[in-house]
């Protein structure tokens, strides 16, 4: 029975994980920034012509909805470098999609004010209303995960792969990668390799290297490898 190997994020991987987490926390409180310097805004605005309100509340709006998503963005790289573990179903859906409920916070407080003041206009309402309406939903669809990384499912994946790394390569866990390709090379010398500075170690090495979530095993080098072995069980057979 082959040892089940455990992916743990290195400490490097957790380094620069929890400094993107922290920049995406700070942009989300840009967002809510902006948010309430919107409402302020509309609350003041009196004596402020209404296309100078229209631009200014729109501008905010965008602003807000840009810091949202660049926020999502790093969270969810964040959780690809250190992901959470499932075994706390609750706390496991809340890490990976907190940018969702960052974007709910950033817009809806906003579409409620718009909505429920009576100081504004119904041309306005809709006006303001339909814009955050409309950005809290991009915000949404652009933070959510909709495969989010784990433990468990790097672990899986790992395993997965070094079977068959050990199946092609007469029990041996070794593979080849380079920097930028996402590809687990049984040979070092396969035609896909196009970088002169390549690494080795085991599949479980790779990944905690590579830091992405994406490693394939070279279907190329797979093609090899079993066409190698049906050369060596046709010469023992002959």
């Amino acid at each position: 029975m082959n040892e089940q190997k455990q992916f743990v994020a290195t400490d490097e991987a957790k380094g620069q994980a929890k400094q993107l987490r922290i920049f995406a926390a700070l942009l989300w409180i840009g967002a809510l920034v902006a948010q309430i310097v919107a409402i302020r805004l509309i609350l003041k605005a009196v004596n402020m012509e209404e296309s100078i309100l229209n631009v200014w509340t729109i501008g905010l709006v965008v602003l807000d909805l840009a810091l949202v998503l660049i926020g999502s963005m790093l969270w969810k790289k964040a959780g690809r470098l250190d992901p959470p573990s499932e075994k706390n179903k609750f706390l496991f859906m809340l890490q990976s999609q907190l940018g969702v409920i960052a974007a709910i916070v950033a817009f809806l407080p906003l579409i409620l004010f718009v909505l429920t003041n009576k100081n504004i206009d119904g041309k306005q309402k809709a006006i303001f209303g339909s814009i955050a309406g409309v950005a809290m939903l991009i915000a949404g669809i652009g933070s959510y995960d909709f495969n989010p990384p784990s433990i468990e499912k790097y672990t899986e994946q790992i395993n997965a792969q070094t079977d068959v790394i050990k199946e092609l390569n007469n029990g041996v866990d070794m593979v080849y990668w380079t920097p930028s390709g996402n590809k687990l090379h049984i040979y070092n010398d396969c035609q896909h390799v196009r970088s002169s500075v390549v690494s080795e170690g085991t599949v479980e090495q790779a990944w905690q290297a590579r830091k992405i979530d994406n490693n394939e095993v070279c279907k190329t080098c797979i093609a090899k490898a079993e066409n190698a072995k049906k050369a060596k069980l046709n010469e023992l057979v002959e």
